[in-house]
């Protein structure tokens, strides 16, 4: 974006106006005199009025040039500069604001354009740790593959290292493709690209299997599992709200220790059902809470090898999504509950 060469307000073209009329005035008072060969004293008044009137239009418009010059080029300049700053990527030069108070619609632009230039920084900022963190995560199951690889090609291995070493190369695999997938579905999600599907169906019954499906992981730990689940229909998108239900309960089984409780819950209400997950695992502090739901944040880095923190960031999109609401309590310690409230919609339709 290029400034502007020439001014918003010429002073110069008022006078080129004065000028031209000055000039046709003289003319037609000679071409007057000179046909008439007598000039009559009511027409030099006239002239002399013409001439007044010419001479103080253009006071006045110099004023009001001058005026304006003040009030809306040097403010309009200021803006075009903040802008040519943002087209060049610069986001941390805000524009300085005309006045202490807002007094006019220039103070309102400035304002939404520096609010403008601030959310554009942290959209760069939140790209730049996505590519950063995308590349480490990608980076680490690509190593472990390599490495083992590497090792699989020595001859001096017996079968048990090897089927170790295939083992550890199909678990990085299974992890990066865990990534892939789950960078793909959010990318869909955060782009709109996926639509709910409307559909009733039994919630109750959807959580019921959703919590079977991780019966190996939760017996390996010898948790104490209790599922308070009534049968409930809703009016929503069954297969989003299995991303919900499933990031839900691995994260209680993957952060509680062995020997440690879950419990999932649905309770019934007028016009909507409340699901909470709860554990009793390691919970998390307020600063932890507040960043939970963002993309590749990890609050316990001792599990950080189970996962790759977008789970819990497609979570928040698909309750965005079917309009439900979520809610975290957690205490560090103790355990952590998220609670779920989502409207069953018309369900007798």
């Amino acid at each position: 974006m290029k400034s502007r060469k020439k001014s918003l307000f010429s002073v110069s073209k008022y006078i080129e106006v004065f000028i031209v009329s000055f000039f046709v005035c003289a003319c037609n008072l000679i071409l007057y005199e000179t046909y008439e060969r007598t000039v009559k004293e009511e027409d030099y008044i006239l002239l002399w009025i013409i001439l007044n009137i010419l001479f103080l239009s253009l006071l006045v418009t110099l004023l009001d040039s001058i005026r304006r010059k003040i009030t809306i080029e040097a403010p309009v300049k200021s803006i075009l500069k903040g802008m040519e700053n943002i087209s060049e990527g610069n986001f941390h030069s805000p524009i300085s604001p005309l006045h202490t108070k807002r007094i006019n619609e220039f103070d309102d632009i400035i304002d939404g354009i520096n609010q403008m230039a601030k959310e554009l920084s942290e959209v760069e900022t939140l790209k730049t740790d996505f590519v950063s963190n995308v590349s480490h995560e990608i980076k680490t199951p690509l190593a472990i593959i390599q490495n083992y690889a590497t090792m699989l090609q020595s001859k001096n291995l017996s079968s048990k290292e090897q089927e170790e070493y295939a083992k550890t190369i199909a678990d990085a695999a299974r992890r990066l493709s865990h990534l892939v997938v789950n960078i793909l579905k959010l990318n869909k999600l955060e782009n709109q690209e996926i639509y709910p599907k409307q559909e009733v169906y039994n919630v109750g019954e959807q959580l019921r299997c959703t919590l079977l499906k991780f019966e190996d992981v939760w017996s390996q730990k010898d948790l104490d599992i209790c599922a308070e689940i009534e049968d409930a229909e809703i009016l929503c998108d069954r297969d989003l709200m299995e991303i919900v239900w499933s990031n839900l309960i691995s994260n209680a089984i993957k952060f509680t220790e062995p020997k440690g409780k879950v419990t999932v819950v649905l309770k019934k209400e007028t016009d909507s059902v409340i699901v909470s997950v709860s554990d009793t695992g390691c919970g998390m502090d307020e600063t932890t809470g507040k960043h939970i739901f963002d993309k590749f944040y990890q609050g316990d880095t001792s599990h950080a090898k189970e996962g790759n923190g977008l789970g819990l960031a497609m979570v928040k999109r698909v309750i965005d999504i079917v309009k439900a609401d979520i809610s975290l309590e957690s205490k560090l310690g103790i355990g952590t509950t998220f609670t779920v409230k989502i409207k069953k919609g018309n369900v007798n339709q």
